[in-house]
């Protein structure tokens, strides 16, 4: 109840804001140097933020040089904590920025029209349209609000390569990724001495890393399964109880990180630069190239990074794409005077100079011009792509060296070896209280029994009060829409 009052509460500040700033709707609004200002709120892209600001200047000198747009930026700052619950509160109050990373949170704002549909404006631009990957054109048919154009980004397991060669088990592992044979991979890899680890693997306070790995080998191969004719959500499901059982086998053993429920991101990845874990879960592509370079900074050079490939068992997968929607992205206010100029700006980041200052970062900083030819500089893995990172990127001039390092490609080669699209949907927000009720009481669940305050024995008395806190009605509506 309180949830749903939060979330009443919420949409109704929302419309007191919008009745204040009903006026921005129409009219392009210029300075008296004839540029447009353009605020955006992104994650860690404030003001504070000195690459952030460089960026966003260069940007700006950029786009004029190139386009003849004459655009400044209004880096938002928001307050530690949740991004997206911050930005929530800075929405609800009608202090709405023109150009909107969210990070979740999104769909209630959507409904009450603060989003701008970005259909159109894909159909007319010169570049956006085409460096467009299919996953990202079916969201944007299904929620044409948010835009995200990145690779295929699953999480993936990594180790250090000297080590893996090191590790009788790891034959086994890599030819055939079996639940045992990962199971037998982690117990060697803690139990043989080659490095003074305190466990096989750690995650970031969550089971999601460790279910990027295993979970389609447990046949979870979609959010929601088809059992006899009906759709039952995977957390239900007896593909989900052996799974938390494994779990449990692996934390009681000490090869999961007995602190794996409250480390946070940084220290997840301390812990694997120490070397007190053995394997991490990180996100394909440039995450993957960033934990490549510290390793070697920490530890040596010799310590490059390998790629672990999912378990195999019933299926084989980092998991299902959700093409429902972008999970994240950025999206124009609707509300926002200057609508065209923003999605110009979205679209020059597409094009090859764009690209070449999103992806590169500042000129003789993160990479030099040698003759005809790009060269990264050693603070280039320090760098990331703000905004799109098409799988094909067209430079102005030939890289001397690539853009991600040999686990880094790998990894986004493996994402593509094992797309597949999920059967999922939106669900509307009036189901959102109940979601969150049936959601937390899961994880809730899942962290007793893998630390074992619960015997995976009482998993049916879950799955009783899954359902009677509203998990009977989501049940319902989800067999309605995915029929």
């Amino acid at each position: 109840m309180k949830k749903l009052m939060s979330l009443l509460i919420m949409i109704m500040a929302t419309i007191v804001g919008l009745a204040g700033c009903s006026d921005k709707s129409s009219g392009e609004s210029k300075n008296s140097d004839g540029s447009v200002t353009l605020s955006i709120a992104m994650k860690d892209e404030g003001p504070s933020n000195p690459n952030a600001v460089s960026f966003f200047e260069q940007l700006s000198k950029n786009i004029k040089k190139d386009e003849g747009i004459k655009v400044k930026f209004e880096l938002v700052e928001l307050p530690q904590g949740s991004y997206s619950e911050k930005l929530n509160l800075k929405l609800s109050s009608g202090d709405i920025p023109d150009l909107i990373y969210f990070q979740g949170g999104d769909l209630p704002f959507q409904q009450q029209g603060l989003m701008e549909d970005l259909t159109p404006y894909i159909e007319k631009s010169r570049y956006i349209k085409n460096i467009m990957e299919p996953h990202n054109k079916e969201r944007m048919k299904n929620y044409p609000y948010l835009l995200w154009i990145k690779p295929l980004s699953p999480s993936v397991p990594v180790i250090r390569k000297e080590l893996l060669t090191q590790l009788k088990s790891s034959k086994a592992l890599m030819e055939n990724p079996s639940v045992e044979n990962y199971y037998e991979f982690f117990k060697e890899l803690k139990q043989s001495g080659k490095a003074n680890l305190a466990y096989a693997i750690t995650t970031s306070g969550t089971i999601s890393e460790l279910d990027f790995i295993f979970d389609e080998a447990f046949g979870n191969t979609s959010t929601w399964l088809e059992e006899d004719g009906k759709y039952v959500y995977k957390r239900v499901s007896n593909n989900e109880k052996n799974k938390l059982a494994f779990y449990h086998k692996l934390y009681k053993e000490g090869l999961l990180d007995p602190e794996y429920a409250t480390k946070k991101w940084d220290t997840k990845e301390k812990a694997f630069y120490d070397g007190k874990a053995g394997v991490i879960v990180g996100t394909a592509g440039k995450v993957i190239d960033i934990y490549d370079g510290k390793m070697k900074k920490v530890q040596s050079e010799k310590a490059a990074l390998e790629l672990l490939p999912p378990a195999k068992g019933v299926s084989q997968g980092f998991g299902a794409t959700d093409v429902t929607k972008e999970p994240r992205g950025m999206a124009i206010s609707s509300q926002s005077k200057n609508k065209e100029i923003a999605f110009k700006v979205l679209d020059y980041l597409g094009s090859p100079n764009g690209q070449k200052l999103d992806r590169l970062g500042i000129k003789d900083t993160h990479y030099k011009q040698v003759e005809e030819q790009i060269e990264l500089t050693s603070q280039s893995q320090e760098w990331y792509a703000r905004f799109w990172e098409p799988t094909k990127t067209e430079l102005t001039e030939e890289l001397k060296t690539p853009l991600l390092g040999p686990a880094a490609q790998k990894s986004l080669d493996y994402a593509f070896k094992y797309y597949e699209e999920d059967k999922n949907f939106i669900l509307p927000a009036e189901y959102t209280p109940m979601w969150d009720t049936t959601e937390n009481l899961y994880k809730e669940f899942a962290v007793d029994i893998i630390t074992g305050k619960r015997s995976i024995n009482e998993f049916d008395v879950f799955v009783k009060q899954w359902y009677k806190n509203g998990g009977e009605e989501i049940t319902t509506y989800a067999n309605k829409e995915l029929k």
